[in-house]
């Protein structure tokens, strides 16, 4: 008899993305368990539609969220995904292939993202390895932004096939981000005691920039490399500038 498999997704106005999420999942789905930030569009008229177990709760940050969510799974093992991520037809039958075999351990997968109507190949963003299959009641996942799991000397096993990710519609949804995630990493730098906000704001931006664009050679990307550089590079200066805002006593 084959493992059983819940797939967990946390949403926040996701109309865009989910349908195509839940369509993905629902051959290897035994069980869809939805937890809602109570979303003011279309998601939850969506997500209810295929049957998920749709849960309502105010935000509690990233981890808290998704160990939250992790928690009301039936079955032994999660599929832990983010509204903006399906996967593909190789990913689904690998998945399908270790319900039969067993799981053991946790999995990992690469990432492929989307990015303005661009699938990224390089600029660090490929192959973006990803742990996502896992037993909730010893993985956890940990941070404020840009999350991970914690491991404890857990074997690692990888699956064939792409998680896609739909990450950015427009640039303007990339800077939007960027406002947002730079606010709170300054916080938690702030907090720390980081020094050299003014210095570090100039160098390690263009370092940023340098790794992405040639390191990781972010040019063969085109436009979309180009893009992505220059705006990690900026993400990079505007938390060290709110960093040293907050370090002057000011507000972010």
């Amino acid at each position: 008899m084959a493992d059983k498999l819940s797939v967990v997704i946390i949403t926040f106005n996701e109309e865009k993305n989910i349908e195509r999420c839940l369509q993905s999942v629902k051959k290897i789905a035994d069980e869809i368990i939805v937890v809602d930030s109570f979303s003011t569009d279309r998601t939850k008229e969506i997500a209810t539609a295929y049957g998920v177990n749709f849960v309502e709760q105010e935000w509690l940050g990233f981890s808290q969220q998704k160990n939250l969510a992790n928690g009301l799974a039936k079955n032994m093992y999660i599929l832990s995904l983010d509204a903006d991520e399906s996967l593909t037809e190789e990913l689904e039958n690998s998945i399908l292939k270790q319900k039969v075999e067993g799981f053991y351990g946790v999995y990992s997968f690469n990432r492929l993202t989307n990015y303005c109507g661009t699938w990224v190949k390089h600029s660090s963003w490929y192959p973006d390895t990803k742990i996502r299959i896992f037993k909730p009641d010893e993985v956890k996942w940990v941070g404020e932004i840009h999350e991970k799991l914690s491991l404890n000397n857990t074997k690692v096993n990888h699956l064939f096939g792409d998680l896609l990710h739909h990450s950015f519609y427009s640039r303007q949804d990339h800077i939007k981000q960027i406002e947002k995630f730079s606010s709170i990493s300054a916080r938690e730098m702030h907090l720390k005691g980081t020094k050299g906000a003014a210095k570090k704001r100039w160098y390690k931006a263009l370092a940023r920039f340098v790794k992405i664009y040639f390191i990781h050679r972010g040019f063969l990307d085109g436009k979309a490399g180009f893009n992505i550089a220059r705006f990690s590079g900026y993400a990079v200066y505007l938390k060290y500038t709110k960093l040293k805002m907050l370090d002057d006593g000011d507000s972010i």
